[in-house]
């Protein structure tokens, strides 16, 4: 059985697909782009949309009732390999010392010209 998890407090879906989904005891959250639920505007630059990007995933933790220590798993997906640093350091903010396990790549573009889009898997519970 699977269930949609869905918030205003984070970017509506720009294709057909959920911001998230709960199934077995995980939460799956879609990629996110570093774009201000309110406005729909990207933010400028890679550190902000690095930073919105994970207040994004944040705002979907919370509608699911859990944190980001619950999650396990990331990807982070960045536009140039040259910002890892800059993402990396924005990224590592949002959690303690137990790091979930990570991939990063650098991909040929992103939706909305976005520099950083970063998806996770969290465990429910």
């Amino acid at each position: 059985m699977k269930r949609i998890v869905q918030t205003e407090r984070a970017p509506q879906a720009i294709g057909p697909y959920s911001q998230a989904v709960e199934a077995n005891g995980l939460l799956f959250i879609s990629g996110q782009l570093g774009v201000d639920p309110q406005s729909g505007n990207l933010a400028e630059g890679v550190e902000a949309q690095a930073r919105q990007s994970m207040k994004n995933i944040g705002s979907i933790l919370e509608a699911a009732g859990v944190g980001f220590s619950n999650i396990v798993r990331t990807g982070i997906f960045l536009a140039d390999m040259a910002d890892f640093q800059k993402v990396n350091e924005i990224y590592a903010t949002f959690f303690t010392d137990q790091y979930p396990a990570r991939a990063t790549i650098q991909v040929a573009g992103l939706p909305k010209n976005g520099a950083v889009e970063i998806e996770a898997v969290a465990i429910l519970g």
